[in-house]
């Protein structure tokens, strides 16, 4: 069996413990706390690392991991990235800053994103239209990065599911 891992970060409450619940073949691990954060803005809030398992057919399977997404956690997402085929990260547009948020991350992985298949996901972007997509995709040119930038709504195996999808196209437009 082909097992591939692909990482899912982002910023607090940007999905992705919801992301990876919506694609699990099994209930996920979580490591959910009781938030303490009031700037956070919900109940609870990961603080080790996310885990679910995703069968794709053909003898091929995902294992899913999700980082914390608060900056105090950052020494985690390098490290639950090594060895991953691929990253997915999310952004919340309904944030105070979108792009902010975006280019943490990217600077977070500035190293890794050279040679890392990886896909950008917008949540709330019907709600909250701007920036826009191609807001996204400016801040990536302007980092001499092209990365796909989709709308996702993590609560939706289907589009997840296109998150990971366009993950592994790339993994094997590589090979």
């Amino acid at each position: 069996m082909k097992q591939h891992k692909i990482v899912f970060t982002g910023t607090p409450g940007a999905g992705k413990t919801t992301a990876i619940a919506a694609l699990s073949d099994t209930p996920p691990v979580t490591t959910d706390v009781r938030n303490t954060d009031a700037a956070l803005g919900k109940e609870f809030t990961t603080v080790g690392m996310d885990f679910g398992l995703c069968n794709l057919g053909d003898g091929c399977s995902v294992r899913l991991f999700g980082t914390p997404g608060q900056q105090r956690f950052e020494f985690m997402w390098r490290i639950v990235a090594t060895d991953a085929l691929g990253l997915v990260i999310l952004i919340d547009n309904s944030r105070p800053d979108p792009l902010a948020d975006l280019n943490v991350y990217l600077e977070a992985y500035k190293d890794m994103l050279p040679t890392m298949n990886c896909a950008v996901g917008v949540g709330r972007v019907q709600e909250c239209p701007v920036p826009t997509l191609d807001d996204f995709a400016d801040v990536l040119d302007a980092r001499g990065l092209v990365l796909p930038v989709l709308p996702v709504d993590v609560r939706r195996r289907e589009d997840v599911l296109m998150l990971v999808d366009t993950v592994l196209a790339q993994a094997e437009a590589r090979e």
